[in-house]
């Protein structure tokens, strides 16, 4: 079981997203129609099953597969263009990026109409480290005369950018590679934050720290900070209701009760 509202339909509330963390969990987000569910195909095979996500009508992915003899549990989001919450798939994709911890985010992005697919990306770089960006359809880019400049774009963004071609496997193996070395700590990346104005960026100094006091091992407090300044009334009522310390101490886990 994922996730379940309690009565009032408003507050967060997190059951088991997985009933054991003995494997590693990889989420794989990205905006509609940029290959995502063949990136998942070409990482789990056969070794998958889909569902809905409890209490909704969403569909989830879910399945597993080895890299260096260490089993991965892949976990496909909904298609969004961002993490707003301002649909059932958006609220999804949010919360388990948020509470959810996975150990590498998988960001699936149509290499023809990047600039378009960063937009979720950015948004996903303020919430963990931890990510990974995956340049799908570079066949399609070149046919178009576009070419992808792989290095300047790891410098500017400040994670590990790969570039695949779902459909024929092209890319896969490297971005096994990455998820392996990401979910380990064998690399660390520093995603590039965005800069707020100043007026913005006081306010944000002055919340971050009560956030942080009150909810210990909180590893996303400045993106709390922020939806709450631009009104997000989920994350409003969750930190009111005490509801985010619940979140911590079940969903940050690694299953012997100690933070990650």
């Amino acid at each position: 079981m994922f996730w379940k509202k309690k009565e009032n339909n408003q507050q967060l509330i997190q059951i088991d997203i997985l009933p054991k963390r003995d494997t590693k969990i990889i989420a794989l987000a990205g905006n509609p129609n940029t290959g995502k569910s063949t990136i998942f195909n070409r990482l789990t095979g056969l070794k998958q099953h889909t569902g809905n996500w409890p209490g909704k009508t969403v569909t989830r992915a879910e399945g597993t597969f080895e890299i260096q003899d260490e089993e991965y549990t892949l976990i496909d989001l909904p298609g969004t263009y961002s993490l707003l919450s301002t649909s059932e798939d958006e609220e999804i994709a949010r919360d388990f990026i948020l509470f959810g911890n996975p150990d590498a985010t998988v960001i699936v992005c149509d290499a023809s109409v990047l600039e378009r697919n960063l937009n979720l990306a950015f948004q996903i770089m303020q919430i963990t480290n931890r990510c990974i960006l995956c340049v799908n359809l570079i066949d399609e880019a070149k046919r178009k005369g576009i070419e992808i400049d792989k290095e300047t774009l790891e410098r500017e963004l400040g994670i590990p950018v790969v570039l695949t071609n779902a459909r024929s496997g092209e890319g896969i193996e490297e971005l096994k590679e990455i998820i392996y070395q990401i979910s380990n700590r064998i690399i660390k990346p520093t995603p590039r934050k965005i800069q707020h104005k100043k007026e913005i960026q006081e306010k944000l100094n002055q919340l971050v720290p009560l956030i942080e006091k009150a909810f210990p091992g909180l590893y996303a407090s400045e993106w709390i900070a922020l939806r709450l300044l631009e009104g997000d009334t989920k994350i409003r009522k969750a930190i009111e209701q005490g509801n985010l310390l619940e979140l911590i101490n079940k969903g940050l886990s690694n299953g012997n009760g100690e933070l990650k």
